[in-house]
C-alpha cells in the first residue's frame, strides 16, 4: 500500500541540524555520526546521524526524495529526505551521504524520516551485492535483513486473492499507468506465500521490470532481486527477475 504523503511531524525540533542539503563534508569530520549498530539500537523517535551509501532512490517531488542506502553492516530507508531536484540527480548508486533525522517505525518498516543530508567527498563509493535470501523467506530472521539487497531463485508464481498473476494495486483496483503499483505473488520449494510489489516510484510503466511483471503468468519461475522492504510483514521492492523458460 502506498504510504501517506507526508510522516506525522516528530515533538521537537532537531537539537543539531546538517547543513544546506547538497554541501559536502569532510572525510574527517565524523562526530556524532553512528555505526550501524549504534542506530539499529537507538529508540525510536530519537535523532540519528549516519553515514551511508546511494543504492537506488524513488522519484524526487515536492523537494523530497525518498532513498534506499546500505554500507558493509547494513541497510537504511530514507524517507521523503529534504532534497532539491538538482541534488537529486547527484544521488547515483555508490554515493556516499551523511543523514540526520529521526528513527521511525511505519507498519514494521524501520526508517529514518523529517531528515536532511549532505554529501561526503572521502574518495569511497560503496554498491551492494544481493544477498540470497531463498531459503529465508519464511524466517523469523528474514526482518534482520530489512531494507537490504537481496535475491531469491527458483520462485513458483501463484494466483493473486483475484485469481490474477499479478494486481494493478494491491486490490487490483489500478491500471497501467504511471501510479499503479504492481503486486504478485511467489512460493518458494518449501510452499511459503510471500507477497512482492514492483513500487511504482522506484520502477514506474516504462521500466522492463514493470513490463516483465505484467506478462507473468500463474506457474511461471522466475529469479528476483529487490530491497527488502517491510509493511505488516515483508513487501519486497523488486528491480529486477528472471523468468525461466517453460
Amino acid at each position: 500500500m502506498k504510504k501517506k504523503l507526508l510522516s506525522v511531524l516528530l515533538a521537537g525540533a532537531m537539537a543539531l541540524s546538517l547543513a544546506a542539503c547538497g554541501n559536502s563534508t569532510p572525510a574527517a569530520d565524523n562526530e556524532g555520526v553512528m555505526t550501524y549498530a549504534e542506530y539499529a539500537a537507538a529508540d525510536l523517535d530519537t535523532e540519528v546521524t549516519v553515514e551511508t551509501y546511494v543504492q537506488a532512490h524513488q522519484s524526487w517531488w515536492d523537494n523530497k526524495v525518498t532513498v534506499y542506502t546500505q554500507d558493509d553492516d547494513g541497510a537504511y530507508f530514507l524517507y521523503e529526505l529534504q532534497c532539491s531536484e538538482e541534488d537529486a540527480e547527484k544521488l547515483v548508486p555508490g554515493t556516499k551521504i551523511r543523514v540526520s533525522g529521526f528513527k521511525s517505525e511505519w507498519s514494521g518498516e524501520v526508517e529514518i524520516v523529517d531528515a536532511k543530508f549532505e554529501f561526503v567527498d572521502d574518495g569511497t563509493s560503496f554498491i551492494a551485492s544481493p544477498v540470497d535470501l531463498t531459503d529465508k523467506l519464511a524466517s523469523d530472521d528474514l526482518i534482520n535483513y530489512q531494507n537490504q539487497l537481496f535475491a531469491a531463485n527458483g520462485l513458483t508464481v501463484v494466483a493473486r486473492p483475484s485469481g490474477n498473476a499479478f494486481d494493478y494495486k494491491w486490490d487490483n483496483s489500478g491500471s497501467h499507468d504511471e501510479n499503479s503499483d504492481l503486486y504478485f505473488d511467489v512460493q518458494d520449494a518449501a510452499g511459503n506465500t510471500i507477497t512482492l510489489t514492483i513500487e511504482s516510484y522506484l520502477c514506474d510503466n516504462t521500466t522492463d521490470i514493470y513490463e516483465t511483471v505484467e506478462n507473468l503468468n500463474v506457474g511461471d519461475t522466475v529469479d528476483v532481486e529487490g530491497y527488502l522492504y517491510w509493511y505488516e510483514g515483508a513487501n519486497p521492492h523488486i528491480v529486477g527477475m528472471g523468468v525461466h523458460p517453460n
